[in-house]
């Protein structure tokens, strides 16, 4: 045999065939196992002898031996072709819709309130997707999702942010939550504007419901220095806080059941138009898996359907 031809590479067709004669040692038992001819079969693996420059059997006229070079490079062989199966596999499942590896990041006021409904939906709908969810602030799994760190968010909108594309689930009313003896307790019709004076509490920098609150304040005109500065790294302590007595908070209407259940606490509505929040997948702009991604937002918008919230208004 002569030197490996240059700029020539092996094809799958010809690592085929000699692991084929490899493993049966018998030209025809080989062919039939692969599906080709024998002639064909034969030529695969002296064009594959010729490419790499070394000979790979020993050919008689009663078997088929293999010779010392052809010893060491089937175990090589075997070992391209289980990974160009896998390749192949992988390849596959990627095509499937709903299966391997989904990273969602989800926001603190969303986390609680919604993931044991998506973990039904995704358990239920969906077995072979390996959900991991991961809860940080907004600017956070916003840098994950563009640095590819995740794979999709559920959190509040709008982001402004380019590259990010939003699939709305639901707008939500913002609740009034009050001590016991307050006198805006089980109000229906509470004016926005009654906000310029209560003792507002609000979540830590960071939050965006922090930033929606004071959306909401600077819309009714209220200083944000005249807000009151204790703050609270969740909404159970933000909720403690208004139970012991120290000021009112703000609640998503998701949030509310789970949070006001302890007593000591009652609420108040806001009249229409209540201030309200969106919640919403994102993901980036031209996403692989853009079509499972909105086909998830639909089934979410079903499964959200029985809690206390609204079908996304038209922008």
């Amino acid at each position: 045999m002569g030197a490996v031809s240059r700029g020539r590479q092996p094809t799958l067709a010809q690592l085929r065939a000699f692991a084929a004669v490899a493993e049966h040692l018998h030209f025809r038992d080989a062919a039939a196992a692969i599906g080709m001819s024998q002639p064909a079969l034969s030529g695969a693996v002296s064009a594959l002898e010729e490419v790499l420059g070394v000979q790979l059997l020993e050919r008689t006229t009663r078997k088929v031996l293999l010779s010392p070079a052809g010893e060491r490079l089937a175990a090589r062989t075997r070992t391209v072709l289980d990974a160009v199966g896998a390749l192949v596999e992988e390849a596959e499942a990627v095509r499937a819709p709903f299966t391997g590896i989904l990273r969602l990041g989800v926001i603190p006021t969303v986390a609680p309130y919604l993931l044991p409904h998506v973990l039904r939906l995704v358990q239920g709908a969906y077995p072979e997707l390996d959900l991991q969810v991961h809860e940080e602030q907004t600017s956070s799994l916003l840098e994950g999702l563009t640095g590819g760190r995740l794979d999709l968010l559920l959190l509040a909108v709008p982001l402004a942010m380019p590259g990010v594309v939003e699939l709305p689930l639901f707008d939500e009313d913002f609740v009034l939550v009050l001590p016991d003896d307050h006198w805006l307790g089980g109000r229906q019709d509470i004016p926005r504007e009654a906000l310029r004076q209560l003792p507002l509490l609000l979540l830590d920098e960071g939050h965006c419901l922090r930033d929606q609150a004071l959306d909401i304040c600077r819309e009714v005109r209220r200083e944000e220095n005249t807000l009151v500065t204790t703050t609270a790294a969740g909404l159970s302590t933000l909720v403690q806080l208004v139970a012991g007595g120290m000021g009112v908070t703000l609640l998503p209407r998701t949030a509310v059941e789970v949070e006001t259940g302890r007593g000591g606490l009652q609420t108040g509505y806001f009249a229409d138009p209540a201030p309200s929040r969106r919640i919403a997948l994102a993901m980036r702009a031209g996403a692989a898996r853009q079509g499972e991604f909105e086909e998830l937002a639909q089934a979410l918008r079903r499964v959200l359907r029985p809690l206390p919230v609204r079908p996304p208004a038209a922008e």
